[in-house]
């Protein structure tokens, strides 16, 4: 099956499989989310496991990154699409950013391309942010939902640090936590005091909806 083949060739990096299996499986009809999150998603969980494993190293990671950025350029407008298709009904103002001491940037962009399709505004911090910036934006921007993204269960921890420094500085309220990432889990949002958990980009939009509905 195609999915799975673009799944094993992101594993071992191959990136000329990826790419044209990827253009495949558009060409079959195969919706773009599906391909991003039944294989590439998948890929790149594995591909943080065998780096926490040692068996890849940051060489693998940036190449792995490269990769799934470049068959991002073809899914991006099919995605899009997608999205667009469902209208978000209240337009929301987003700030995204992965956290400290993680450069893991892919399901952040993702769950950015997907709001933006479905009509809302996406501030994207970008990766390994300081609590002290989160902070700044949630004051700058006044945003509805504040998203926090971690791949590796040791910066994941970091995500209830920037909570505490938004109630110290009197926020918390004032805004929506939801946080994902291959590290967290519902049990794990729950416990830092997040209002949300999404295993993956569309289920993050519906919970991002659902929460400023």
């Amino acid at each position: 099956m195609l999915l799975d083949t673009i799944n094993k060739c992101l594993v071992e990096l191959n990136k000329e499989c990826v790419l044209s299996n990827v253009v495949k499986a558009l060409n079959e009809g195969i919706p773009a989310s599906q391909i991003v999150l039944d294989a590439m998603s998948r890929a790149m969980e594995e591909i943080g496991r065998l780096y926490e494993n040692g068996d890849y190293f940051i060489a693998e990671l940036i190449e792995a990154a490269s990769i799934f950025k470049e068959a991002m350029k073809i899914l991006e407008p099919k995605l899009r699409e997608e999205g667009s298709r469902e209208k978000a009904f209240k337009r929301a103002r987003i700030v995204l950013g992965t956290v400290k001491g993680d450069v893991h940037d892919i399901g952040k962009t993702l769950v950015a391309i997907m709001l933006q399709a479905a009509g809302h505004e996406v501030i994207d911090l970008g990766v390994d942010v300081p609590a002290e910036k989160f902070v700044e934006a949630v004051e700058k921007y006044k945003p509805d939902v504040l998203g926090m993204s971690a791949l590796l269960t040791t910066t994941a921890r970091y995500m209830r640090v920037v909570i505490e420094e938004l109630e110290k500085k009197g926020l918390r309220q004032k805004v929506k936590i939801v946080v994902g990432g291959a590290a967290t889990t519902p049990q794990f949002a729950r416990e830092i005091g997040a209002d949300g958990w999404a295993p993956n980009a569309i289920e993050a939009v519906k919970l991002i909806e659902s929460l400023i509905s």
